[in-house]
């Protein structure tokens, strides 16, 4: 327990860290741009801060709320935020921003319900799999938790957020076999599932074109390349050591979206390789630290819980960081605790609650033991 207990400071720590880099670096990449829009260069730190209160407040409430309740819970909880992202795609409730109806609005502030369907979505994931692990091998089951993650899948595909829809199910499946699902139901799913997501990509002509223009953006400098192409100058504007914090020439409006999206490119352009490098560890760090709490878990519930949140947060860093260095097609995927976004912040500090509240929880037995 001890040690738990300090891996678990070790992995705050951690998370401190990095949402202290995101205010210094959305500061630093949305000054220019606040200033001359909003005539407040503080006006994205101010939002973000708000995100950051409000995720303290979840962060407390999740790591002190009874495990045995969030568990029994989960499916109400999974079931308001899947009709809470349902709703974006309703006229007049729902917000559409760059051609994406994913927000909504609530007194004049803009909110993404899909980032707590993440967190609600591991949740529930780890409390089917709990509850149903000694029947999985009955296929009926298994059947009904795909059933819900289509549906889920659906939701996001209408919004659209095809990137989104990726993360969660990759991170379902590396969740059924860490509960140990017969691999033969995994090999099943697969074999419609691969063929599916292709048929998606070449049914929406902008995402094959994604494709195309990730292959080689110097077809299209000036249009769907562009913002490949400034995102790679801004990385090899950096050199060694960076141009200094505050110091990138690509914030001031040729890198869209630099301080959501791509403010890794930013960071890499003022702090260099070496800062580039020191960050990469931070979050390998933040990897290791955090599945080696996982594995401490003695029983299925908190596992998965933890496991998820881990893998799922690792999958976005590093689908984020492939795209901004050109090695993945463009996708709308934020750069966790560091990009600008207050509802991604509010989901993820919940989801550090979570762990918190296993962690301290886990010398109580609130469910049936781990496979081993």
């Amino acid at each position: 327990m001890k040690k738990n207990l300090t891996n678990l400071y070790i992995f705050l720590f951690l998370v401190t860290l990095l949402t202290t880099i995101g205010f210094i670096f959305i500061y630093s990449s949305s000054s220019a741009y606040a200033l001359e829009r909003y005539n407040d260069a503080l006006f994205y730190v101010k939002k973000q801060f708000l995100g950051l209160v409000l995720g303290i407040v979840g962060c407390i409430f999740f790591s002190v709320i009874p495990l045995p309740f969030l568990k029994k819970a989960a499916p109400f909880f999974f079931l308001c935020a899947l009709l809470a992202t349902a709703a974006t795609l309703v006229p007049h409730i729902g917000v559409s921003i760059h051609g994406s109806h994913r927000w909504l609005s609530l007194m004049g502030f803009s909110f993404q319900p899909s980032e707590l369907l993440k967190l609600f979505f591991i949740v529930y994931c780890a409390y089917f799999l709990d509850k149903k692990q000694f029947t999985l091998h009955s296929l009926v089951h298994y059947t009904q938790l795909l059933c819900v993650i289509g549906i889920t899948a659906g939701i996001l595909l209408l919004q659209p957020d095809f990137g989104q829809m990726v993360t969660l199910s990759l991170t379902a499946a590396i969740l059924f076999f860490l509960a140990q699902v017969p691999l033969r139901y995994l090999a099943f799913t697969a074999i419609p599932v691969l063929p599916i997501l292709g048929l998606l990509v070449f049914l929406k002509p902008y995402r094959f074109h994604r494709i195309l223009i990730y292959q080689n953006p110097w077809k299209d400098p000036q249009g769907a390349g562009f913002q490949i192409i400034q995102s790679l100058i801004a990385i090899g504007s950096g050199g060694w050591t960076g141009l200094g914090i505050a110091g990138s020439k690509q914030k001031f409006f040729y890198l869209p979206m630099h301080h959501t999206d791509f403010i890794f490119a930013i960071i890499a352009e003022e702090t260099g390789f070496v800062g580039v490098c020191a960050l990469i560890v931070i979050y390998a760090l933040f990897c290791f630290v955090g599945l080696k709490l996982a594995a401490s878990m003695q029983d299925l519930f908190p596992f998965l819980c933890i496991a998820g949140i881990i893998i799922l947060i690792t999958l976005q860093t590093t689908i984020n960081i492939g795209v901004a260095c050109a090695l993945l097609p463009t996708k709308g995927i934020g750069l966790p605790f560091i990009s600008y976004g207050a509802s991604s912040l509010l989901s993820h500090l919940c989801m550090i609650g979570i762990i918190i509240n296993c962690v301290k929880n886990a010398h109580h037995s609130i469910t049936s033991a781990r496979p081993r």
